[in-house]
């Protein structure tokens, strides 16, 4: 059982229930291909049934790690951080972001947007949830709108997404990785004729890193 102290620095967002970190590039989106250090926090009840990183849904599983010592082992690798998950907006991120940008790091966030914005972001991913919508102000906040594309009625919940985020907001349909070969096509012929719109791939599952 973690200790009060501990559970009062997860809290605060002293500390954090980090899943792994690592150095990689970002496979997907607005900004793949770049170089990139991730961060990856445990916990999410969005529960999407494709998901491929289910490990991470129970926080219990993965210790709270100070945000010092995140931030220490970021800086050694690059000038730019995604912060994922699970859900990184469960918890407190000014704390982490703060330190992180003390550092003159580039932050980026991918969200499901369900939970109240917190922290400091330079690039703000929302992928939003049937099962679990974005806050309005995640949906006013996004750079860029990925949505997961599983089946033909994920086409429709894209549009609607798209109304309500900013105007500037990026727009990308993204196959789920274990439909691609039959979802591929359908975005293709989606794109040609909604130009709004950009395919995304997890091109780093076909470059077979991290």
């Amino acid at each position: 059982m973690p200790t009060q102290e501990t559970i009062n620095a997860v809290d605060q967002g002293l500390q954090l229930p980090l899943m792994e970190a690592f150095y990689t590039l970002q496979g997907e989106g607005y900004h793949k291909g770049s170089a990139a250090y991730f961060i990856r926090i445990g916990g999410c009840d969005v529960g999407c049934h494709w998901c491929d990183v289910k490990e991470s849904w129970n926080a219990d599983l993965h210790p709270p790690t100070a945000i010092t010592k995140i931030v220490q082992e970021a800086q050694k690798y690059s000038n730019t951080v995604v912060v994922t998950g699970g859900e990184p907006l469960m918890w407190n991120m000014e704390p982490l972001t703060d330190a992180l940008h003390q550092q003159g790091i580039q932050i980026h966030i991918e969200t499901s947007g369900a939970y109240a914005l917190s922290g400091a972001w330079d690039w703000f991913c929302l992928s939003p949830k049937k099962n679990k919508l974005p806050t309005d102000a995640a949906y006013l906040r996004a750079d860029e709108l990925k949505m997961i594309v599983y089946n033909k009625d994920d086409l429709r919940f894209a549009e609607e997404q798209a109304q309500r985020v900013n105007a500037d907001c990026k727009l990308f349909l993204q196959p789920e990785w274990s439909k691609r070969e039959k979802v591929i096509p359908i975005l293709v012929d989606y794109v040609l004729n909604h130009p709004q719109w950009k395919v995304s791939l997890q091109t780093h599952k076909y470059l077979n890193i991290p």
